[in-house]
């Protein structure tokens, strides 16, 4: 390649992430303001977290296009965006799903019910979800949001705009799934959710492997969550539109069945 007289200017990243923020700030200066991209330390391991404020954030759960098909992927939700005149903000895995690529529990999306509550229990560890207690993640219609076991969600009948169900808990009224081994050598990308207040949404996915009593501790230690659903592993990863994607490798991530997102008007020149 022949040598530049002139070699391009390179941006601190600082300042890319500024004029990044600044352009988000002409789209939807509310969203901009709101959502906030961290990474988070905890001795040998990272984890990108991620902070809705439901007053400014639109939280919504997609699964199927209005072909009913599976977006299947972030890629696709992007673009979804893109053609509706509205850019991606944030998106994460949903919840665990069966071998047809569907949820496999609780699954409402503008306040349709396209899954019902999953109740089976199966003797033993029938994998993650069937770890008890499993629960749900949801956003009511007044747009307040929690995390609940599943038995505390049928007592309660809660009328949610969104909700997915997965499990297992991680954090159950501030104490850590008694299942977890803390000592245990099953270490994974994971990613799961927590409501820190009913307008505060926090997302997280680990950098790199690690156990699910890691995991919890973390949201409980060092999140402040009091209850917090497990969302999956291995395949888990979260995008902003800031950072890019966060958690697994994209070698291991395969077909998700749903996601959560935020998206934002784009200015009508675009």
């Amino acid at each position: 390649m022949p040598a530049r007289d002139n070699p391009p200017m390179r941006i601190p990243g600082s300042l890319s992430r500024l004029a990044f923020a600044f352009a988000l700030a002409l789209i939807d200066p509310r969203s901009a303001r709101a959502l906030e991209s961290r990474v988070l330390q905890v001795g040998e391991s990272g984890y990108r977290v991620v902070t809705l404020d439901l007053g400014h954030d639109a939280l919504d759960v997609y699964w199927l296009d209005a072909d009913g098909r599976p977006y299947a992927n972030i890629e696709a939700l992007k673009r979804k965006g893109e053609a509706e005149h509205r850019n991606l903000l944030f998106a994460a895995n949903a919840g665990i799903y069966d071998r047809d690529y569907r949820p496999l529990g609780l699954t409402i999306a503008d306040g349709k019910v396209l899954r019902p509550l999953n109740t089976v229990r199966v003797a033993g560890r029938s994998g993650n979800f069937g770890m008890q207690p499993n629960g749900v993640f949801y956003v009511d219609r007044q747009g307040h949001a929690g995390v609940v076991t599943t038995a505390d969600w049928q007592a309660r009948g809660i009328d949610a705009r969104v909700a997915t169900q997965s499990g297992p808990m991680l954090v159950i009224d501030g104490t850590i799934n008694s299942g977890f081994v803390e000592d245990s050598d099953s270490r994974k990308w994971r990613s799961g959710v927590c409501a820190r207040t009913a307008d505060e949404v926090v997302f997280a996915v680990s950098e790199v492997p690690v156990t699910f009593h890691a995991f919890a501790r973390v949201f409980r230690d060092e999140l402040g969550c009091g209850n917090a659903l497990y969302l999956d592993g291995t395949l888990s990863q979260i995008y902003t539109a800031t950072e890019g994607y966060s958690g697994a490798p994209a070698v291991m991530v395969k077909p998700y069945a749903g996601m959560l997102a935020v998206f934002a008007n784009m200015p009508a020149s675009q």
